[in-house]
């Protein structure tokens, strides 16, 4: 129980039903290779490469994966392939709940459409074209977030205390 809220916290789902629906597909997939890996080597052969494909297009294997990759995974890495937690780590916002609503509200674009759907599972090569549409009021935020953090580390590494008043 307490598991499943860290998770939620962690990738800031809305609801127990997205992680549900991430430990149901989760469950289709492990279920997939472990029907190939009951067939025969024939048939097993002509299947294995297509699954291991389409995994590694999302970006859930990598190329030169095996089955037990592939029954190794779990839930936290198909939910850190959604639209929302990639923006919220590209893109540095605060918090995944900051991204997800920047995702909601159209402040983000994979390409040059404007994906709205935080729960969007982002291929591999998409990965690299997730920006903040131009004009976003995103972008203000973030830039001034990103010139606050310097100046905030540079006091605690500067001396023990207040500089001497004359």
């Amino acid at each position: 129980m307490m598991e499943e809220l860290r998770t939620l916290g962690t990738f800031g789902l809305r609801t127990k039903r997205e992680l549900w629906k991430a430990h149901t597909e989760l469950s289709r997939v492990r279920n997939q290779a472990r029907s190939l890996l009951a067939l025969g080597r024939e048939v097993r052969q002509e299947r294995e490469p297509v699954l291991l494909r389409s995994l590694a297009r999302i970006g859930l294997v990598g190329k030169g994966s095996t089955l037990d990759d592939v029954l190794n995974l779990q839930v936290t890495d198909l939910l850190a392939r959604r639209l929302q937690t990639v923006v919220s780590k590209k893109l540095g916002f605060k918090t995944p709940y900051q991204a997800r609503q920047a995702v909601v509200h159209g402040h983000v674009m994979i390409g040059d459409r404007v994906v709205t759907i935080p729960s969007y599972t982002v291929d591999a090569d998409e990965e690299e074209r997730v920006r903040l549409s131009p004009g976003s009021a995103f972008e203000g935020i973030l830039k001034a977030e990103e010139a606050e953090e310097p100046e905030a580390a540079e006091p605690a590494e500067g001396a023990a205390g207040p500089p001497p008043e004359k």
